[in-house]
């Protein structure tokens, strides 16, 4: 099994997933250590490892999902920075005695530091990824040097892969139809990024748990995840190509009426949409297709016109409304207009009295995205709170950009996984339908007080420092 060493409460990777697995033959070392001033300060995760390990792939996933669970991230790929500084030649530029070439390298990674400490410390980030190769002891032993002096936790990711159809199969998708080969084709791309490997290889540091490393913070990746246990998260990457279908129940009576929740069952359209959906899913032929919905009653009758198995999650249940459940708009409006105003200043981290927010519901259904990234082929039926919960992890949608995001009705949005993002085709079944999408008022916003404290951990982190404990 792959060696684990942490030492840090900045257990944001290993905290990926309130439903964290781990496997009871793992062995894993623990000890936690904080900062005397800062209880959680910034961190940054530097990736290592030779060139077409997964690196790139896994740094923008990991960005997308803490974006999505509300921890400001973001990627900083070094070789954006060195194609910025120079123009690519060929493979000559990464030997380790090409002396002006290393110069600009490291100066490129210097650049990009400098970037990591202007967002960690005055943009309000929380986590960096640092995306290169790192694969020297020195590269490494100087991010090191870089967080201690500027108070930031130094989390590392070695992706160790030696399967030579994987490292093949990601250089011919990815790697060739990089900016570095726009003018070269295939057959030339290929060999000159192999021997760009073999640069690298001739001074590669891998991490040593046994002796260098054995104080350090990270986690080891091997055959792009084939054998490690750590993070959840993680382990549930896979690259099969695959599609996720999501839609919202059909048509309901409360859907007619303007209530907010409820659980009633559909409308006529509702049902023909039922119908509709059932034909577009023998048409697309989806292989091995689970259907998940909710354990409401209109996503239920939904799912029941398909004809095949489908699982019920009550994450996938719409968000609770509290005292506002059954009504309309102009009804809270009415009764409720103080909660009415600061939902509308701020819709994400409002929380219906005696029900859910959006944060709260991205919570809920981490669960549901976990083990969406598992599955080849999966059809959600759910609801537009959830629909949307689910189309923002998949966008990379922000929060504030979340509680919008259009979700109509009797339309079906089939997304793609692509090597570093998501396609979207919108499929509208032909079945009409009330419109329920509320636009963005335009208030200014006076909910701040409202948020979570930053320095306050969330409770997933909260949930993780015990579980580590307990280790």
């Amino acid at each position: 099994l792959p060696c684990t060493h942490t030492h840090t409460c900045v257990l944001t990777l290993i905290s990926l997933s309130l439903s964290l697995s781990l496997s009871l033959s793992l062995s894993l070392s623990l000890s936690l250590s904080f900062s005397p001033h800062l209880a959680y300060p910034p961190t940054v995760i530097v990736m290592v490892g030779l060139p077409a390990r997964g690196k790139t792939y896994m740094s923008k996933k990991l960005t997308r999902y803490l974006n999505w669970i509300g921890l400001p991230t973001k990627v900083f790929n070094v070789g954006e920075y060195r194609r910025e500084a120079v123009n690519y030649s060929s493979y000559d530029f990464f030997k380790s005695d090409n002396e002006n070439a290393v110069k600009i390298r490291h100066q490129c990674a210097l650049a990009a530091l400098r970037d990591v400490k202007s967002y960690l410390t005055d943009e309000g980030g929380e986590v960096a990824v640092f995306d290169a190769t790192n694969t020297t002891r020195d590269r490494r032993d100087m991010i090191l040097d870089f967080g201690g002096v500027n108070g930031f936790k130094i989390f590392f990711i070695e992706s160790v892969c030696d399967d030579p159809n994987v490292i093949a199969s990601n250089i011919m998708e990815v790697k060739v139809s990089c900016p570095d080969y726009q003018d070269c084709n295939k057959n030339d791309a290929m060999l000159d990024f192999q021997k760009r490997i073999e640069c690298y290889k001739a001074a590669y540091q891998p991490l040593d748990p046994d002796r260098y490393d054995r104080e350090l913070s990270f986690i080891q990746v091997i055959d792009v995840g084939r054998r490690f246990l750590i993070v959840y998260y993680l382990m549930n990457i896979h690259v099969q190509p695959r599609a996720i279908y999501l839609c919202r129940h059909g048509e309901s009576l409360g859907n007619l009426q303007g209530r907010l929740g409820g659980d009633t069952g559909l409308s006529p359209r509702g049902r023909k949409f039922a119908t509709a959906l059932a034909g577009f899913v023998e048409q697309q032929k989806p292989r091995n297709l689970k259907v998940w919905s909710s354990q409401l009653c209109r996503s239920i009758q939904t799912a029941e016109d398909l004809g095949t198995p489908y699982e019920q999650w009550k994450a996938l249940n719409d968000i609770d409304a509290g005292l506002c459940e059954d009504l309309t708009y102009d009804e809270m409006k009415e009764r409720f207009p103080e909660e009415f105003a600061l939902r509308d200043e701020d819709k994400y981290y409002y929380r219906y009295p005696s029900g859910e927010s959006y944060q709260d519901l991205v919570q809920r259904v981490e669960p549901v995205i976990m083990e969406m990234e598992r599955q080849e082929n999966v059809l959600v039926i759910c609801h537009q709170a959830v629909m949307r919960c689910l189309l923002a992890y998949f966008l990379d949608k922000s929060a504030e950009e979340m509680p919008y995001l259009k979700c109509p009705l009797h339309t079906v949005l089939k997304l793609t996984p692509v090597a570093y993002g998501c396609k979207v085709e919108s499929i509208f079944l032909n079945v009409e339908a009330v419109n329920t999408h509320r636009d963005r008022p335009e208030v200014g916003s006076q909910s701040a007080n409202r948020r979570p404290s930053k320095g306050l951990p969330p409770s997933w982190m909260l949930f993780t420092l015990l579980l580590c404990d307990l280790l």
